[in-house]
This record gives structure tokens, sequence and C-alpha cells, in this order.
């Protein structure tokens, strides 16, 4: 019965007209008869709990039966979520002051919440510093995100009544991560996505900021390259959102197929201990800064998005990880 909910709240919702644009695209890349990608779609829908954004992602119509049932849908994605994650205990997550007071042990920076009568407590933070990151404390995708230069002569009751008019109201200090990372695109932090599951690493990529963006994000223009949980290293390409394919940075030239992400061990040791402080959230994205002598979390999200877990050019075998997650979920009961 929740599948069938999940399905007509779906279609109720549906973007017709980027549907139809979808199977316009497919068709355009496979060659296969609209008629024959239209109704394939909908079956991925029935079958599979896959939207038209899933089907075209994920290449699912180059995908059999069997491959098709081993991938981590949107539908599938939504199913693991409610099932792990108690939403009464969503805000530590989705609100990035309460992640950072939940999680401070963990943050290696530190940070500041703007109220409209703290002030005083502002400019003791900013006079200390020549570069921040100020950002909103709800949202996703790096929206908001801004890193700002502080001049000696900044007038800073301005700039206060600016981000609170803004509702921009955490600062942060600059995270500072290693040479061998930042050299892939310095103007980022290049963080490493790690998603566990009942409290084990189920999955994880590195993330590259690109075009000189100051964020990392797959939506920014950012890159994303998986990672091998067991060792560390991307044996894979990276790959940005439009699906074009980089054994190197396309800016920096520096190698990203073969890189071993330094302190692989203790990033695994850091999500697994992190993920036990608020274990009703069982299911969890968490960004990470790999720093010159440790590891430290940027963020939490209690809702890890699944379009960056088994991209075409990533898939071994054409297989999806579904049947690991499942293997996580059964041996950690």
């Amino acid at each position: 019965m929740g599948k069938a909910n999940y399905l007509f709240k779906r279609i109720a919702k549906m973007n017709f007209g980027k549907f139809f644009e979808t199977i316009d695209d497919v068709h355009k890349k496979c060659g296969k008869s609209k008629i024959f990608l239209f109704f394939d779609c909908i079956t991925c829908g029935l079958r599979y709990q896959a939207g038209y954004v899933d089907y075209q992602l994920f290449e699912m119509y180059k995908m059999n039966r069997e491959e098709r049932k081993t991938i981590v849908t949107r539908g599938i994605n939504n199913e693991i979520m409610k099932k792990f994650n108690d939403e009464r205990f969503f805000k530590y997550f989705s609100d990035k002051a309460l992640f950072n007071e939940k999680f401070g042990k963990y943050l290696n920076r530190e940070w500041l919440y703007l109220t409209e009568d703290n002030f005083e407590d502002f400019e003791r933070f900013m006079r200390s510093r020549k570069t921040v990151i100020v950002k909103p404390t709800v949202g996703s995708c790096g929206k908001g995100v801004e890193k700002l230069e502080i001049s000696d002569d900044e007038d800073l009751q301005i700039l206060y009544e600016k981000l609170l008019k803004e509702n921009t109201r955490l600062i942060e200090d600059v995270a500072m991560q290693c040479e061998q990372i930042g050299k892939l695109h310095p103007n980022s932090i290049n963080t490493v996505r790690v998603v566990t599951l009942k409290g084990k690493v189920a999955v994880a990529f590195l993330r590259i900021g690109n075009n000189g963006n100051i964020v990392d994000n797959f939506n920014h223009e950012g890159l994303v390259a998986p990672i091998d949980v067991e060792d560390g290293i991307i044996k894979y390409v990276a790959i940005d959102k439009v699906h074009n394919e980089y054994a190197e940075h396309p800016l920096t030239k520096e190698r990203i197929v073969g890189l071993e992400i330094p302190r692989w061990s203790e990033i695994v040791d850091l999500c697994e201990e992190a993920s036990s402080i608020v274990p009703e959230i069982g299911y969890t994205g968490w960004d990470v800064c790999v720093g010159n002598d440790k590891v430290f979390l940027i963020e939490g999200n209690e809702f890890p998005g699944h379009d960056l877990y088994q991209l075409p050019p990533h898939r071994e075998g054409n297989m999806g990880l579904l049947p690991m997650f499942k293997r996580i979920m059964e041996e950690n009961k």
C-alpha cells in the first residue's frame, strides 16, 4: 500500500512537460522509439519506483530487468529514509545551527549563530578574522553559502543587519583542507560524502568543485567520483551533471582516477561514531573535510540523495547498490 501511495503521489505532482522532454532526450541518445520509451519509463515507475529523472539519470533504458532491480531509485530511497529516520529528529540535521551544537566536537572550527541581540559577539568574532563562511541555517545544495572577505574598515553593524535581513545567520571559520585534496580545485572545500546506514559506511564519494565555485555541489557544476569504501581509492572517472567524464580535473589537470583519499580509516571511524549521536537518524549523509592533521564534519543530511550513488560510469557489471544496502540492513538489525 505504501508503494502504491507513493506512486499515486508522484503521478499527481508530475511535471508532464518535463516528462515528455525527458522521453525526447532519451530518444535522441538511444534511438529507441518514443512510444517504447514512454511505456518503458512507466513500467520502471510501477516496478522499481523510478521516476522519469531516475530513468534518464541511471540510463535504465539500457538495463535489463535484473539490473534494474538493483538500483536505489527515488521511491526506494524514500522507503529507506522513512524506515530508519525518525522525523522528530530531522531538526538536528536540517537546521545547521542545531547541527553545529549537536556535533560540535567533530567540527574543528569556531562558529556563531546570529540573533537580533548579539552584535557584540558578532563584532568580536569578525574582528579576529579576515575571511569567514556565511550560510543560511536551512537549505541544501550549497544555496546561499558565501565566503566573505573582511576588510579592516568594514562597517560590521551594516554587515550584521544585512545578514539578519537575508536570514543568513550562521557564521563559520573557513574549513582548511589538506593540500592533496585542495589542489584538485582550490576555490572550494572538496568534501567526502559518506553515507551511513544503521551505523555502517555504505557508500562514499568525493565531491569536487569546478569553474571557480566556492561550493563543491554536483548541482553547481561540481564533479563526483566514487570512493572504494574498502581502501579509500578512487577507481572510476569523475562525472558532472551532464555526464561529462573526467580522469583528471578539467581546470587544474590534477589526476582524479587512482587518488587515494588521505586518512580514509579516520573518515570511516568519524562517520560511524557520529552516526551514534542521533541514532534515531539511521540513514545519514555526512560531508567530511580532510584537514592537514585531522578529518572533521562540514554538515550532515537526514535525507541522503540517491542521485550520486550509482551513475552509469560507476556501476560494476551495470549493477546498482540496492543488494549491498539490503545486506547492511540485514546484518545490522
